[in-house]
């Protein structure tokens, strides 16, 4: 994460913003975006995609390491990490090039963990690699478990919970790119 605290510095000096313009931008505290940016205080999602948005740049510019073109990311490149807070691990499985339209992610979920409804623009497709999720499809619920697939245009209220006391692991494939 390490990398996201600098971004968003750089990206800051660069606008010529100081914290208080980050903050009213954002409506998250000076203290905290302080914090933030020496890496002393976790992030979480939402937060992040304040500050996206008030750079107009995407969440996905955080993550990136440098501007090369890599289409191929072996295994052993793959680096998890996990939201403030979030039961959830994330693992980016993308290639990184301009335009890229795609988000391909590997995603852990804790036993019985649950995601509140959401809707957004773009489309989400899971196929379940491990376990039995629920997913809910604004007042409809489907289970898909191992091996089934799910795709479904993100402006539908959406949430999903995992079934099982046992770790549930999903292929996600979503748009607009996120990360």
């Amino acid at each position: 994460m390490e990398e996201v605290y600098k971004e968003i510095k750089r990206l800051r000096q660069s606008n010529g913003y100081t914290l208080k313009d980050l903050s009213n931008k954002t409506g998250l505290s000076i203290s905290f975006l302080s914090q933030v940016e020496r890496g002393s205080s976790s992030l979480a999602i939402t937060s992040l995609k304040k500050i996206a948005e008030s750079f107009s740049v995407p969440i996905r510019q955080f993550f990136l390491t440098d501007n090369n073109v890599h289409y191929v990311l072996k295994k052993e490149e793959q680096k998890s990490f996990q939201l403030e807070g979030s039961p959830i691990i994330y693992a980016r499985l993308n290639g990184e090039f301009e335009g890229r339209g795609l988000e391909p992610i590997l995603v852990k979920l804790a036993p019985r963990v649950k995601q509140e409804l959401d809707s957004h623009p773009g489309e989400e497709f899971y196929y379940v690699v491990k376990g039995n999720i629920l997913i809910h499809l604004d007042d409809t619920e489907y289970i898909v478990r191992k091996g089934d697939t799910i795709h479904f245009p993100s402006q539908v209220p959406h949430g999903w919970e995992n079934l099982l006391d046992e770790e549930a692991v999903l292929l996600s494939i979503v748009t607009p790119v996120v990360f």
